[in-house]
């Protein structure tokens, strides 16, 4: 008999262990569903990280929370997940329980994120001295960044902002994406500084201020048409002194005629 108690205690043990949840089964609308603290997780690939489930007080004769790395701790009607490092880009944790044959769950969103190597910016097939009023395309490439879909980037010309730019890129792993932005090119262009700068924006729960890597400067060298402005010059010179010779004869008529 003892012999018996003992291999129902192991076998229960045993199940305990093994469940896994059914996540095709599993209720996310359920009345008590499990709670996240915090409700979405922000970690930086490598970092340490941990959360929080609580279940109902009359929900814990199964419940657990499914993960792919880490460890838990169940305490009561609390399990806190821990892992050291945070090595895997997609991380699903869903936490659960089990009564009379019905699975209650709740999946915490995570995002795991990685700065850019390096920021670089140029031009697309353009090398050297740019001409007045053509069109040229800057390129701004962001170097393993992930993911890239919360990633913004921005042109600057000086202290003016060209425009912002963002990836349709759903992947969660580290990539390098490539910006491109068309310009046309002044005379008063000459000698300003292009560059470009990416932001990872996380949302409340990531890092605070979002992180910002900024690329190097490129100076723009225009040639513009000086005959053609000398020529505009000096037009405009006869003309202001033809219209003043027409005002001062008419004067000099006009005052004859008086006197």
């Amino acid at each position: 008999m003892f012999i018996c108690y003992i291999f129902l205690v192991v076998s229960l043990m045993n199940f305990l262990n093994n469940f896994h949840v059914n996540a095709d089964d599993c209720d996310e609308n359920c009345a008590e569903k499990p709670v996240f603290s915090p409700s979405r997780l922000v970690v930086k690939f490598g970092d340490p990280s941990s959360t929080m489930c609580t279940v109902c007080e009359q929900c814990t004769a199964v419940f657990g929370l499914e993960k792919s790395l880490g460890k838990n701790i169940v305490k009561g009607t609390t399990i806190t997940w821990k892992a050291d490092s945070v090595t895997e880009w997609e991380l699903p944790l869903m936490c659960y329980y089990d009564n009379n044959y019905t699975q209650c769950c709740s999946r915490l969103p995570v995002t795991v994120y990685k700065p850019p190597d390096n920021v670089s910016i140029s031009f697309v097939n353009h090398t050297g001295p740019m001409y007045e009023g053509r069109q040229y395309s800057l390129q701004c490439t962001v170097q393993g960044v992930a993911p890239v879909g919360n990633l913004t980037v921005t042109f600057h010309k000086g202290h003016t902002i060209l425009g912002q730019l963002k990836s349709n890129n759903t992947t969660r792993k580290p990539v390098t994406e490539i910006f491109t932005l068309n310009i046309t090119s002044s005379k008063y262009d000459d000698g300003v500084h292009y560059w470009c700068e990416s932001k990872l924006e996380l949302g409340p729960e990531g890092p605070q201020p979002p992180p910002v890597v900024k690329s190097q400067n490129i100076t723009a060298n225009v040639y513009f048409n000086y005959i053609g402005y000398i020529i505009a010059a000096i037009l405009c010179a006869v003309v202001a002194v033809l219209i003043g010779a027409v005002v001062y004869i008419r004067y000099r008529r006009k005052r004859d005629r008086t006197t």
